[in-house]
């Protein structure tokens, strides 16, 4: 008894203690004094992963609010599951928390967003995820889904806030055309803002558009977080994610992914190396394997792939088509280079990108085009803006 007082005290007190450190990031989920009262009496349920942990000790948010006696009725799963450890497009069954037994409810694979009766017997929901920043990771996809399940049935949405480890705004705006789970929103690729000041920006520019009602909507933010700051996620978020590097070379190299270049799924170093099964690609070499914790089944198995080797070079910074045309080009394929072209649109949000590619373009005239909405785009941003 006198360790679950101990716990729970230490979980209350965590923000207001850390507060006073100068300097300390302090996550909208460590802020226990701010949301806790907005719970108690509730039934709450949950969107969060393994990404969803409090303090330097990863205490998961759920353990945590079971032990503040919060009544926790279910999570939802968003891609990867619940702990963070299915493959990409890998299908996330419902069940049940082997360390807790809440009942956990997939958002990827057939349902992604949460139904009238799965909504029916709770009262607020609680999202809780860590982004990196591009548009076409799903995570945002399912809090926008959230969303509109929260605003057609009358629940409200608490989201605790985190940093943007890719802190930019590049890249081309998505298209209604091309609206799909990989890009849900009309923002760039990298958008530039936390998951709390994207959910203001959906319900302020009034996204959720099937009913005339918004989100009911609370946001808390973090401490000790400034856009532009540099942020070194303390848990990858993904398996195909595992450091900063990976991080900061995710948006430039998630294109490929719609060619029959692989971007090192089945390595350790996934999105920091490009290659594929041809010497004309390069001198490096690295042969994908079947990793449990990343992926069990990648492009070019047990086979020697020939390309670049990413993991050192300095300033990744932002969206750069640079690598993508290296390839290209390398590659004399022509329009057969985008082995899934529909889904490089997709990736892009628009046909304009992969049409200037085989046009001819170079970078800065492809980029040229998306200068004028990009700009729109920053001025819009500027009023959901926390930090």
């Amino acid at each position: 008894m006198h360790r679950k007082i101990a716990f729970i005290l230490t979980c209350l007190f965590i923000g207001l203690v850390s507060t006073f450190a100068q300097g300390t990031l302090i996550t909208g989920a460590e802020r226990t004094e701010e949301y806790l009262p907005l719970l108690k009496g509730k039934r709450v349920g949950m969107v969060i992963n393994h990404t969803s942990i409090l303090g330097e000790e990863q205490i998961c948010l759920l353990d945590t609010l079971l032990q503040l006696n919060i009544n926790v009725v279910k999570v939802f799963a968003p891609e990867h599951g619940f702990r963070g450890d299915a493959d990409a497009g890998e299908t996330v069954k419902d069940g049940k928390d082997s360390r807790t037994g809440t009942p956990i409810i997939s958002l990827y694979g057939n349902n992604k967003k949460p139904t009238m009766q799965q909504m029916q017997d709770i009262d607020v929901i609680v999202f809780d995820i860590q982004d990196v920043g591009a548009r076409f990771y799903t995570y945002i996809s399912t809090m926008f889904y959230v969303m509109e399940a929260c605003a057609e049935n009358g629940k409200e949405l608490i989201v605790l806030d985190r940093p943007n480890p890719c802190d930019y705004i590049d890249g081309p705006i998505l298209r209604p055309a091309f609206r799909s789970f990989v890009g849900m929103l009309p923002i760039p690729i990298l958008h530039g803002c936390t998951v709390g000041e994207l959910a203001r920006m959906i319900n302020g520019e009034g996204w959720i558009n099937k009913i005339p009602e918004s989100c009911r909507l609370t946001v808390i933010p973090m401490i000790g977080w400034e856009h532009g700051q540099p942020y070194s996620l303390p848990i990858k978020p993904s398996p195909n994610l595992p450091n900063d590097q990976s991080i900061r070379l995710y948006a430039s190299l998630c294109p490929f992914e719609a060619t029959r270049i692989s971007v090192g799924r089945g390595t350790t170093y996934p999105f920091q190396v490009l290659g594929a099964p041809d010497k004309k690609y390069g001198n490096f070499t690295f042969t994908p394997q079947s990793l449990p914790g990343f992926d069990k089944s990648p492009m070019h198995k047990e086979r020697t792939c020939y390309g670049e080797d990413l993991r050192r070079i300095n300033n990744v910074n932002g969206f750069t088509l640079r690598y993508f045309l290296r390839f290209y080009w390398k590659s004399g394929e022509g329009n057969s280079f985008f082995d899934r072209a529909r889904w490089f649109d997709l990736l892009m949000g628009t046909d304009t990108v992969r049409k200037a590619i085989l046009a001819g373009k170079s970078e800065r005239e492809i980029r040229a085009e998306w200068k004028g909405d990009l700009l729109k785009y920053k001025d819009m941003r500027k009023k959901y803006l926390l930090y």
